[in-house]
């Protein structure tokens, strides 16, 4: 009798979910990647997530880790993929210097897909959400300031905003939820900006780009810390977290050590953007959110300062908010 050895290869569930499309915008064919878990309820939240100068739909999708995590949260997620420069690389119309001869209308392009593909696979039109790595960050950017509306909050990832790709040199943006991870020792896209880059541009400064987003929505409370260094390598990460009592939308910063990079110690980036988006998750009939994993609902008990005393808000003077869901975040209020 003949021995048969059967060889069985087993591939993630991921793998079946995940479609590789296109989308005819402009008379352009535009590729992008669509991942729908197995068993997505109606509405369900979509993300997207845009890829940097020169890398493609492929590779945000291989390194970004939202595959998974849209498995674990149930939601969709589009990879949208960018045209090619003059030089064959993939960009996203921002503002670039050598980019400038360029008509592709990449923020309308986001636009239309979305509501393709909200209506296309009945995907949440209140949950649609955008972030970015680099280039693709500033598209977010781009997005928010010349057509808010279509997503309800932005995570750029190492990114800014190019004036030279803004309608007279303005972001003309409503206030939005905003969220920036960002090194101070990024050398690509440098935390102080440069007005004078000859290359890609003139960009602004990350604390410029804050401050806009943060008076435009009327923030004026300024929660600080340190998150814990779980690598013990004193490359801390400092989170800036906006808010204010009037208004829904926050404006985050995460300041890192590490350079223009995804990948950040001590946290995991996509992890932290999706808590983010989160907080401004619509909860729909048949929603998958679970509306107890939203911090949407949490709202400050009691107010102390350093020595555990009860006290009001007081300008630029830090002090601990105390939350109905047992967390404590330091803030300092500033006018």
């Amino acid at each position: 009798m003949k021995n048969f050895i059967i060889f069985f290869f087993l591939l993630p569930l991921s793998v079946f979910s995940q479609q590789y499309l296109n989308y005819n915008h402009n008379g352009i064919n535009r590729d992008y990647i669509l991942y729908r878990p197995s068993g997505l309820s109606p509405q369900a939240p979509l993300v997207f997530v845009t890829h940097g100068y020169s890398s493609s739909a492929q590779n945000i999708m291989n390194y970004s880790g939202f595959n998974l995590l849209a498995l674990q949260n149930q939601f969709a997620v589009c990879y949208p993929q960018g045209t090619q420069d003059n030089g064959g690389n993939n960009f996203w119309n921002v503002g670039y210097l050598f980019t400038s001869g360029s008509n592709v209308d990449d923020v309308d392009f986001l636009i239309s897909l979305a509501q393709e593909l909200q209506n296309t696979y009945n995907l949440s039109s209140e949950n649609t959400f955008l972030t970015g790595m680099s280039n693709g960050a500033e598209l977010s950017y781009l997005v928010a300031c010349e057509s808010p509306g279509t997503f309800k909050a932005y995570a750029p990832v190492a990114g800014t905003i190019f004036t030279d790709g803004l309608p007279n040199n303005t972001c003309n943006g409503t206030a939005s939820p905003i969220f920036e991870i960002h090194g101070e020792n990024d050398n690509v896209s440098l935390f102080n900006g440069n007005l004078n880059d000859q290359f890609w541009g003139p960009y602004l400064a990350i604390d410029s780009v804050m401050s806009f987003w943060v008076n435009t929505s009327g923030l004026n409370i300024l929660d600080v810390d340190t998150l814990p260094n779980l690598n013990n390598n004193f490359k801390y990460t400092i989170s800036y977290k906006y808010s204010s009592n009037t208004s829904i939308n926050e404006v985050w910063l995460y300041k890192h050590k590490n350079g223009h990079s995804w990948n950040v110690d001590d946290i995991n980036v996509q992890d932290e953007i999706w808590d983010f988006f989160s907080k401004y998750i619509v909860l729909t009939t048949n929603s998958s959110i679970d509306n107890q994993s939203l911090n949407s609902t949490r709202k400050i008990i009691k107010t102390v300062n350093l020595f555990g005393q009860e006290v009001s808000h007081t300008k630029n003077k830090f002090v601990f908010n105390i939350y109905s869901d047992g967390s404590v975040e330091k803030s300092i209020r500033v006018e």
